[in-house]
């Protein structure tokens, strides 16, 4: 599958102005990256690639598409204070992106992300939820990352994620991870065993005793 830039925009935010890049696959599919501090356009050309390699690593969140945490604030999931706190992150640094994958439910598309819910109104893990729905567990990909990167000519970065997925993929598409910093916020009630589920299950680097909810260190 290949990536395609297609324009870019200024996009002012509560949490400051991005360049706002949007790209396309081979079937149609769009993607976006927000970024700060980074080449736009003409300007790629115009960069000293050695003073570029002497500024530290830009932070980089990969974010897929999550439509009712990122746009209604559910408090199901951790996406849409995760998304916010990498804005503010990136803006405070100077110099980060977001790319912003549209691949809502982990790739399973957004009516069978809500199928799931109702399995786990049941009682059912978000895991397992996806498992009865004769569904992957996580269906995403990042064959879209490293080309998204070398637009804004970055091929280190310092990668906000918890999920050592992420790392392990843009090291394999020749993308150097420097340093992982690690994103644990929108932690409530309601989402407490999702994120439990997260760390017991599917690997992500969550610690124990970050957390003040009861049910999440048991």
């Amino acid at each position: 599958m290949s990536y395609q830039f297609i324009t870019s925009a200024k996009l002012p935010t509560r949490h400051g102005e991005f360049d706002l890049h949007v790209f396309e696959n081979d079937d149609g599919q769009e993607h976006v990256m927000l970024s700060v501090g980074l080449p736009v356009g003409d300007e790629q050309s115009a960069t000293d690639n050695t003073d570029q390699r002497q500024r530290p690593a830009p932070l980089v969140r990969i974010h897929s598409e999550c439509l009712t945490g990122d746009a209604f604030g559910s408090l199901k999931c951790d996406c849409g204070p995760q998304l916010n706190t990498a804005m503010q992150a990136i803006q405070a640094e100077g110099c980060g992106a977001i790319l912003y994958l549209r691949q809502e439910g982990r790739g399973i598309g957004l009516t069978n992300k809500i199928r799931a819910y109702a399995l786990q109104d049941q009682g059912h893990d978000t895991l397992d939820a996806n498992l009865m729905l004769g569904l992957p567990a996580d269906a995403r990909i990042y064959d879209m990352c490293a080309p998204m990167l070398a637009h804004v000519g970055v091929d280190e970065v310092r990668l906000i994620t918890n999920n050592p997925d992420k790392v392990a993929y843009l090291t394999k598409h020749g993308v150097n991870v420097s340093e992982r910093v690690p994103l644990v916020v929108g932690v409530n009630d309601m989402n407490a065993e999702y994120l439990a589920t997260k760390r017991d299950r599917m690997g992500h680097l969550l610690d124990k005793e970050f957390y003040t909810a009861a049910h999440l260190n048991k």
